[in-house]
């Protein structure tokens, strides 16, 4: 008697199966590859040490999460600015920009998230436009979910112009944990709404200032979702 086939036996089961596996479980980041490879080269060298193979696979495991690049669906609305990072958030405040970006003492609205380890460390664009201007500014790594980090850490920052002509300055900061920012982008470049640009390495923080008039639609506890959650609509 014929064995009934099984789902992943039928036409197109393990198709389906392998696009089920690829939209449930998000790739890596290109940033994360030398760390899972290190990690995979010790569990390697632990051929004969089962404590040392055990070690190695569990560290390759927790950079392949911490590294995560998941995919996200940006709204359509437009004028929409979106979360440009995984997170918390810990401040709703307004503010002045750093500024080595030179957009002198104006006072604009911040949101500020604070991301643990256990969140996606990738940055999305908060909005579609060119990019103004990058600047880096060393600091020290204290804690970043505190009031001081904006101003104290060492930090990134990307300066954005909407077709519009309003502009959103996203601000990556380093924090207790978090040694490398990663910025991809340069002045010139043109991003879309949600398009990753950066990344930072284990615990950090995002400041995104927003146009004068702007009012923020979330508050201080919030879970964001990266390129996806609408922090503000521009006037």
């Amino acid at each position: 008697m014929a064995r009934r086939p099984r789902p992943a036996d039928a036409p197109g089961g393990l198709r389906h199966l392998t696009d089920l596996v690829r939209s449930t479980v998000p790739p890596m980041h290109p940033a994360g590859l030398p760390f899972v490879s290190g990690a995979l080269g010790l569990a390697a060298l632990g051929r004969h040490r089962p404590w040392l193979r055990r070690a190695g696979l569990l560290a390759a495991g927790a950079c392949a999460g911490f590294f995560r690049h998941p995919h996200r669906v940006p709204p359509t609305r437009p004028g929409v600015v979106v979360a440009p990072a995984d997170g918390v958030v810990c401040l709703v405040d307004t503010a002045t920009p750093p500024p080595e970006l030179g957009m002198g003492d104006v006072v604009l609205p911040r949101v500020s998230i604070f991301m643990s380890v256990l969140d996606a460390h990738v940055q999305r664009a908060p909005i579609a436009g060119e990019v103004l201007d990058v600047r880096h500014r060393a600091g020290r790594f204290g804690s970043a979910d505190r009031a001081d980090a904006s101003t104290d850490n060492e930090r990134n920052s990307v300066r954005i112009r909407t077709a519009d002509g309003a502009e959103v300055v996203a601000v990556q900061i380093a924090g207790l944990l978090a040694r490398r920012i990663v910025c991809d982008v340069a002045p010139g470049d043109r991003l879309a709404i949600g398009d990753t640009y950066g990344l930072i390495r284990f615990g950090s923080r995002l400041d995104t200032y927003l146009p004068i008039g702007t009012q923020p639609l979330v508050s201080v506890g919030q879970r964001m979702v990266a390129g996806e959650t609408v922090l503000a609509v521009l006037p």
